[in-house]
């Protein structure tokens, strides 16, 4: 079988959040009290290891993976829960994905500014 990819997490935060299912960071001190979101981020991430390239999210749906345009940088997204705004931001790497950071104002991206 072909090497998993590289997960990446941008911030010590991410990292705890996803193993922990909590961080100190006040950045994300909101969200931990949503467990669904907690959950829903976890997922996400445990998909992502689990996949061999990033095109393979396109398989799960309720990811909803799509590249985002009018970024200054290219990033993608999967959503966390579904009917839910929040999603999860990162930069497709080499070989793997780094995870940016978790949107959590409904505020869409779609919208230039």
């Amino acid at each position: 079988s072909l090497a998993l990819m590289v997960i990446k997490f941008k911030e010590k935060a991410l990292a705890d959040l996803y193993k922990n299912g909590k961080t100190n960071d006040s950045k994300y001190k909101k969200l931990c009290k949503n467990k669904r979101l907690i959950e829903g981020y976890q997922r996400a991430v445990s998909i992502m290891y689990g996949v061999e390239t990033v095109e393979e999210l396109k398989l799960f749906s309720f990811l909803h993976y799509e590249k985002l345009r009018y970024m200054k940088e290219p990033l993608s997204s999967v959503r966390i829960v579904n009917g839910m705004v929040e999603r999860l931001l990162f930069t497709e790497i080499e070989n793997g994905i780094e995870v940016e950071l978790i949107e959590i104002d409904s505020t869409h991206y779609g919208n230039k500014r």
